[in-house]
């Protein structure tokens, strides 16, 4: 079967949005483009997510993307800014599946671990194994636009498995048959 797909990963701001879009085929990562959305200058929230779902929505509509990517928030001591970053997140999921695009998402020390092999890894050493992985001539002015690749690419290596689509277990023995050692 040849492989051959277009996916775009997205890191979801409210102050820079960083997206990057990778070609696979068969079994090559080949880089198609990144950059940022900034969001900055918008005066509401509310501009912010408008924005964003446009701005994904033309990129979907220009690259046609066969599946998309997101990192998912990470968990932090403050609650609005985790709040306005989930609904980012949201907006760029409703664009995704608003435009038939199947989505996966990603933590960030999952994606870091799939790029780096260090899930601690800082946005720098991230960028430097991109930049090698898919021969960057040079890193962005803002890292977000790797994170963004950063997530279509750990959506490559782990072959569309993200936080959705992992396996699950349906019952208690279902659990206890996959894991016999579990039992006392």
């Amino acid at each position: 079967m040849v492989e051959d797909k277009i996916i775009l990963g997205i890191d979801p701001g409210t102050t820079i949005m960083g997206y990057g879009i990778i070609h696979v085929k068969n079994g090559k990562l080949q880089l198609v483009t990144y950059g940022v959305i900034h969001l900055s200058k918008l005066p509401t929230h509310p501009d912010k997510l408008k924005k964003i779902f446009d701005r994904v929505s033309g990129i979907i509509k220009e690259y046609r993307p066969d599946e998309m990517a997101i990192e998912a928030p990470f968990f932090g001591k403050n609650v609005q800014s985790m709040l306005k970053l989930g609904r980012a997140q949201g907006v760029c999921i409703a664009a995704s599946l608003s435009h038939d695009v199947p989505f996966e998402e990603y933590s960030p020390r999952r994606i870091k671990q799939a790029i780096t092999g260090k899930g601690a890894a800082s946005k720098e050493q991230v960028a430097g194994m991109l930049q090698t992985l898919l021969r960057l001539d040079e890193l962005p002015k803002h890292l977000d636009a790797t994170d963004g690749l950063a997530a279509a690419v750990c959506h490559y290596f782990s072959k569309g498995k993200g936080e959705h689509n992992k396996d699950k277990v349906s019952n208690w023995g279902a659990f206890v048959k996959n894991n016999p050692s579990r039992k006392k």
